[in-house]
């Protein structure tokens, strides 16, 4: 925190300082005042009146201050700590995007980043605050009675223990349902969200999916006001253990001047004093249960930044091992000898069932492999495993007899390129769409030209009045709404944009092209592909049959291997599902 802005740290903290000591000073011009106008002293009254403007106007002054420098400290710790929540998450690699309880430290994190941090300081200083101006009334008040400053403030205990108990559970209510919570914001999003307005209109899901998420908030709301009612009628009744000592040690101190024991201005300061002491005792013991709710919520950040933390010695072996910069990579690739899965098992993170099972395959450099099986085979799966978004968990992957482990994570990425079934779609203008296949060549006009041509997305651009320039989708201000094939070209073109990859890999790349934007794509795709090696995962068999290799996974084992030919005339699986494909184009 204190590395996002030191100045306004010291501004909060002078502010603090200032505002700490003026109620005193207030309290004994006030003092002065009454004394100055008994004595019948005119101009020793206004002298102490304009003492004590003075002193209010910088009061004033000094809280509005302290506000203004927690207003611009606290947007200055949002976005820094935001930052750091996106930075961290950014260097996570997928199975913790495919873990449920990663997502509750994510939700919790970022829920807290905003304000938290900036209350915790604040508070810190509002209790150094408030315990100087309580010594200075304690020390005034002790001339009356050292005892009654200690019942004075033991009496306002009960009812701060009270406060920190209810943040307790209110903080275990909102971890508790953070599942639920985050259940909430998805059914807000399917409600309000482009990419699920057809579905919901067409199928009516309005009401039902509404109904869901107004008895979920219904639910919350009658668990806040639970705990609500019961922290109110606790702190309150406890608070009025405060209020009765108060107003005795009001009643002892009126008898005593009524007595003539105590003067008229001094009976006003010590009643100043009295409360506005026994309020800055509250104030501490108040601050004291903030802070401690602050900290049971920031272990929520703490625990998310954890996790940078424990994969922190996997980034460390990477920078380790990577070449030196400026390496060229062409000398990795050369001395290839393509891809093996020895004996290769992977199970997913609490899941009984594997999804891959003793896999072993060889793809030598520069051929064409394709991959078909029926839906949850393992297809997709055995290329995450290749991209290293995984790692097995038993057996080994070797490229060019290196384990994948063993590689510099940068450097084995670059030197894959890789098209998802569920690529994304980003709101951003077409030539980006592209070029974030390569950041590092993002104004590269000629690369991004060649890229959108071997994928396709050239035709595209031309059907646009911006071209290259359109902002595509609709979340923004004259976005073009794109077909599903059209933004299948922009994320093939995508995949294009890494030309020093030397391993390809597409999976059900023209899923949404027609027949002959399908043809144009695999002319091309053959041209490109030449010298590499090239991973094509299809259920469409005219594209299949041009790889020199197909396998067949079935439940996450290979279960045959050959060209086209071969297995066609194994008579197998292979066989099989051509012969049902073929048969519905007659």
């Amino acid at each position: 925190m204190l590395e996002s802005s030191p100045g306004l740290l010291l501004a909060m903290a002078s502010a603090t300082l200032v505002s700490a000591a003026l109620p005193v000073v207030i309290a004994y011009a006030g003092k002065r005042i009454i004394d100055a106008v008994v004595a019948g002293d005119v101009a020793l009254s206004l002298r102490w009146v304009l003492l004590e403007l003075g002193s209010v106007t910088l009061s004033s002054l000094s809280i509005r201050s302290n506000g203004l420098v927690r207003s611009i400290l606290g947007a200055r710790l949002g976005v820094d700590l935001n930052v750091k929540i996106l930075e961290t998450a950014a260097g996570l690699e997928l199975p913790f995007f495919e873990n449920a309880e990663f997502y509750d430290k994510l939700t919790r994190a970022r829920r807290e980043a905003s304000s938290r941090p900036v209350a915790l300081i604040a508070d810190s200083f509002q209790i150094v605050q408030n315990l100087l101006t309580l010594a200075g009334y304690a020390a005034v008040l002790s001339r009356f009675s050292g005892w009654l400053v200690l019942v004075l403030l033991g009496a306002t205990v009960p009812a701060a223990l009270s406060e920190m108990r209810f943040s307790r559970l209110g903080f275990q209510l909102r971890n508790w349902r953070s599942p639920e919570t985050r259940r909430l914001l998805y059914l807000e999003y399917v409600l309000a969200n482009d990419e699920h307005v057809k579905e919901v209109k067409l199928f009516g899901l309005g009401p039902h999916l509404l109904g869901r998420y107004r008895a979920l908030s219904e639910t919350f709301y009658r668990e806040d006001q639970r705990l609500a009612l019961r922290r109110a009628g606790w702190t309150q009744a406890l608070s009025l253990l405060g209020t009765a000592a108060f107003y005795g040690a009001y009643a002892l101190m009126a008898m005593h001047s009524a007595r003539g024991e105590l003067g008229l201005g001094t009976l006003t300061l010590y009643i100043v004093a009295l409360r506005q002491g026994q309020q800055a005792f509250q104030s501490v013991l108040s601050g004291i249960g903030n802070i401690y709710e602050h900290n049971l919520y920031m272990s929520n950040l703490f625990d998310y930044f954890e996790i940078a933390a424990r994969t922190a010695p996997a980034a460390s072996r990477d920078a380790l091992t990577a070449p030196a910069s400026g390496a060229p990579l062409a000398a990795a690739i050369a001395r290839g000898s393509g891809v093996v899965f020895e004996n290769v098992s992977f199970r997913y993170p609490n899941k009984e069932e594997s999804a891959l099972r003793g896999l072993s395959l060889e793809i030598r450099p520069g051929e064409s492999l394709a991959i078909v099986g029926q839906n949850g085979a393992g297809k997709t799966t055995l290329v995450k495993l290749l991209a290293r978004l995984y790692q097995p968990t038993e057996g080994r992957i070797l490229l060019d007899g290196i384990d994948l482990i063993d590689w510099p994570i940068d450097v084995l990425r670059r030197r894959i390129s890789v098209l998802f079934q569920d690529f994304n779609q980003y709101q951003l203008s077409l030539r980006e769409n592209i070029g974030l296949g390569n950041v590092d060549h993002l104004g590269d006009a000629e690369r991004i030209g060649r890229a959108a041509r071997s994928g396709g997305a050239d035709t595209v651009a031309a059907a646009l009045p911006e071209g290259l320039e359109a902002r595509l989708g609709t979340w923004f201000e004259k976005g073009s709404e794109l077909s599903g094939g059209q933004w299948q070209k922009i994320a093939l073109s995508r995949a294009f944009m890494r030309e020093e990859a030397d391993i390809l890999v597409l999976d059900e790349p023209t899923a949404a092209l027609d027949a002959e934007a399908e043809h144009a794509v695999f002319a091309r795709f053959r041209e490109l592909s030449r010298g590499r090696t090239t991973i094509v995962i299809s259920h469409r068999f005219p594209t299949v049959r041009m790889a020199q290799k197909i396998i067949v996974l079935e439940q996450g084992k290979l279960i045959e291997a050959g060209s086209h030919a071969e297995l066609i005339a194994v008579g197998g699986q292979y066989a099989h599902m051509f012969a049902l494909q073929a048969e519905g184009y007659r």
